[in-house]
């Protein structure tokens, strides 16, 4: 098993170029199932999650070639409808398959998920929302056992909370469902308007892409997807983050800053100053000769999009750990999602957990000392990058395999921009 050591204390600059979005290249893949053929996917990030994700599909019976970004999916023939625990157990998206077999085969059986332990994340909602369409669900031994007596018909499906992969999910089996859907208090996220847009090259008939009403007039076939996977907003927003907490200065390319409205907000506040094109954005401390950039201290609490993001909430938090005042930052989609104070503490941070809340103390732009801390889960694991980048000293990150299921290449993207940052052999116990 591998470990990250970083050397830190040095400001990050320069450019860094952002991936496709691991988030909205998963339920793509899953899409692919719905139509015999070859499809067509582009700015597929290389990451342990994707690799993982092409190991199911083909387990189903897709054949996959990759080149460079691109990746080839042939769904024509599907040899098999059950995703086993071997190849879900550590990816919550393996999930998504479900509506997907079920349009197309009229039956799936798949594992119960697994992922980052960040929290309850049940899959009520996929269930519930199939039942409506006509799904016969059963959970045995692990599994959602799931067949289709008769054509799926459309119906109204309510989410009492919005659910990203339950509105995916529930997309992807209505497009084949006769009649109408609609899915009422839907997620909103982009990466579910990515699925969207690939949806419609099908030939799917989709209204209100972008609101939290979707309508969903049900046909009789697909074609085969060519299409983009858009840039990774949570790479985009962590790369900010690092830049600022080390006091450099740099611009992020390939990305959509229509998609950080929350957090560009937040680092504006806390004190930076930030400059948006199409697709680039430019973070830098304003001009402060011979001292140490003063960083204000922002409160955030985390919401569906378009708030803050829960997915940046860790490495906010670690920003806010080098900020000037107190802040409080709080969770409200996920119960376990503070697993990275216990680490970010051993480098210095002064945070106080009190229920769904974490109150930051912050020690100054220099507060922090490097120190052994160990990765928990996919974004806790980023916020100690930042704060390790950050730190003085060397920090050493083991059990970084969680950091491989989310950013592609992140130690070349680092050093290009500086950081003095490597992989080692770690001998853990």
């Amino acid at each position: 098993m591998e470990k990250l050591i970083i050397e830190g204390g040095r400001p990050l600059r320069g450019e860094v170029k952002i991936s496709g979005a691991k988030n909205a290249a998963l339920p793509l893949m899953a899409a692919t199932l719905l139509a015999p053929g070859k499809h067509k996917l582009r700015n597929v990030p290389d990451l342990r999650d994707t690799r993982t994700f092409i190991r199911l599909l083909e387990n189903l019976g897709v054949k996959s070639e990759r080149t460079g970004d691109l990746l080839i999916l042939d769904s024509t023939h599907l040899v098999d409808a059950e995703a086993p625990y071997s190849l879900v157990k550590t990816m919550r998206a393996s999930v998504l398959v479900l509506g997907p077999l079920l349009a197309r085969l009229g039956k799936a059986k798949v594992s119960l998920p697994g992922g980052c332990a960040i929290g309850a994340r049940p899959i009520n909602f996929h269930i519930m929302g199939l039942e409506r369409l006509g799904v016969v669900c059963k959970l045995e031994g692990g599994y959602v056992d799931a067949h289709v007596e008769g054509p799926m018909r459309g119906d109204v499906i309510y989410f009492d909370i919005p659910s990203v992969t339950g509105t995916e999910n529930l997309l992807m089996a209505a497009v084949l469902a006769e009649g109408t859907t609609v899915l009422k208090n839907a997620a909103r996220e982009p990466e579910i308007g990515n699925l969207i847009d690939m949806l419609l090259s099908m030939g799917a008939r989709i209204e209100g892409r972008g609101s939290d009403k979707l309508i969903v007039h049900g046909v009789k076939q697909l074609v085969p997807a060519n299409c983009t996977i858009i840039p990774d907003r949570i790479e985009t927003g962590t790369y900010l983050i690092a830049i600022a907490a080390t006091g450099g200065s740099g611009t992020v390319t390939n990305c959509n800053p229509a998609h950080l409205p929350s957090l560009l907000e937040k680092l504006r506040s806390a004190g930076l100053r930030i400059i948006e094109t199409a697709d680039t954005i430019n973070i830098s401390w304003p001009a402060q000769p011979e001292k140490l950039p003063v960083l204000a201290s922002v409160d955030i609490k985390t919401r569906p999009y378009p708030g803050y993001p829960t997915d940046l909430q860790a490495q906010f938090m670690a920003l806010m750990a080098l900020g000037s005042d107190i802040c409080v930052i709080t969770e409200t989609i996920f119960e376990n999602r503070f697993m990275h104070v216990a680490e970010l503490q051993r480098l210095g941070a002064k945070i106080r957990v009190e229920g769904h809340s974490a109150v930051v103390s912050g020690r100054g732009m220099n507060g922090l000392c490097g120190a052994p801390v160990m990765a928990t889960d996919l974004r806790a694991s980023s916020s100690l990058v930042i704060a390790g980048l950050a730190a003085s000293g060397r920090t050493e990150i083991s059990r970084i395999y969680h950091l491989e299921r989310g950013y592609e290449n992140l130690v070349e993207k680092l050093s290009g921009l500086g950081a003095r940052v490597w992989k080692e052999q770690d001998q853990e116990l």
